[in-house]
């Protein structure tokens, strides 16, 4: 209410003007056309231009929140040498979150950040990215990819299981429905007899 009448008097703003939120705010246009399909990436990255977008990236060994604050502050200051603006955020002692106003800049980011040494993983768009210096974390992946996918093809066996019972009992209901109609057709006979 008291936006509105603040506002009321204002000439409109101009659409490039508005807010991100704005459902008025033009979105960049994307031509698929010169995109190539085949690199998710690419696409993913031209998707997110001008989006707000948030990078979660796990620091490696046990490091302290002061140490953690440090270390992100260093990379923080590397983006934005490269001209890549990014708000950082701490989560937990060896986590930050970074956030982008333009999602565009976040896989540049996530490149720079798998090459740094104290960089464990980086998370963005529910990928797990691991930083070149720790294997260990490309095999707690595969695992973690081995477990999900078999958690996936259990809940897909337990879905058609329970699909396979149900048809049979309705099938079951069919027929004794069709036993009654038919007990139901020779009792009205004998009585017409």
């Amino acid at each position: 209410m008291l936006y509105e009448q603040w506002e009321e008097g204002d000439d409109p703003l101009e659409p490039d003007e508005l807010p991100e939120w704005h459902p008025d705010r033009p979105q960049p246009m994307i031509d698929f056309s010169k995109l190539d399909m085949s690199n998710t990436d690419n696409v993913l990255k031209a998707t997110k231009k001008g989006k707000t977008l948030m990078l979660f990236v796990k620091v490696s060994g046990n490091p302290t929140r002061e140490e953690t604050e440090q270390i992100s502050g260093i990379w923080q200051t590397g983006l934005w040498n490269t001209h890549i603006q990014a708000d950082r955020f701490l989560l937990e002692d060896d986590r930050i979150i970074f956030m982008f106003k333009d999602g565009e800049h976040a896989w540049d980011a996530r490149d720079y950040f798998v090459e740094q040494e104290r960089c464990y993983d980086v998370q963005l768009e529910q990928n797990t990215y691991c930083g070149k210096h720790h294997p260990k974390c490309e095999v707690e992946k595969a695992a973690r990819e081995k477990k999900e996918k078999a958690e996936r093809e259990a809940k897909v066996q337990e879905r058609k299981k329970k699909e396979e019972e149900d048809k049979k009992k309705k099938e079951e209901e069919e027929k004794k429905k069709k036993e009654e109609e038919a007990e139901e057709g020779s009792i009205d006979e004998k009585d017409e007899l």
